[in-house]
């Protein structure tokens, strides 16, 4: 269950011998926050779900740092923000392709078109996204799947 917490923790070890401050920073709050959503509610260990969830949330959230940053000016905070969604990506599995998502919706399109025996209708883009994001795990951005599925649905 821990694989992704115990990776991290060797990760540390190897940057604090390198004197690598920027990524020993980084691995130690992605532990921290793997810690403090082991202690939130009923303490549990986490499974490698989560873990992999809680991962993603650190990048979007260091991705829409940067972002902000950028708009401020502030390219010192927006490199170092950068960096840090970097490093937290390799801890990641490959992110699938548009291409990938796109094969994906399509045959969830073929399926729900085969079980009604007509095309899929708005009313049936909640069904299609749980299903593709079941699939795809954290790897795609949600949003950008739903603006495929729309985009497919309207067309």
């Amino acid at each position: 269950m821990a694989e992704l917490k115990d990776r991290l923790r060797a990760d540390m070890k190897v940057a604090m011998k390198a004197h690598d401050q920027q990524r020993l920073g980084t691995i130690r709050m992605a532990l921290a926050a793997i810690g403090n959503a082991e202690v939130e509610g009923t303490a549990h260990d986490l499974t490698a779900e989560e873990e992999q969830k809680l991962i993603v949330k650190e990048v979007r959230q260091r991705r829409d740092s940067a972002e902000t940053y950028g708009r401020a000016g502030r390219q010192d905070l927006v490199d170092k923000e950068t960096a840090e969604a970097e490093i937290l990506q390799a801890y990641l599995p490959r992110p699938l392709t548009a291409e990938e998502v796109g094969a994906l919706i399509d045959a969830e399109f073929a399926a729900i078109e085969a079980e009604t025996g007509t095309a899929p209708t708005m009313k049936q883009m909640g069904a299609i996204m749980k299903a593709v994001n079941a699939r795809i795990a954290g790897r795609f951005d949600g949003g950008a799947v739903a603006g495929m599925v729309k985009g497919r649905l309207q067309a």
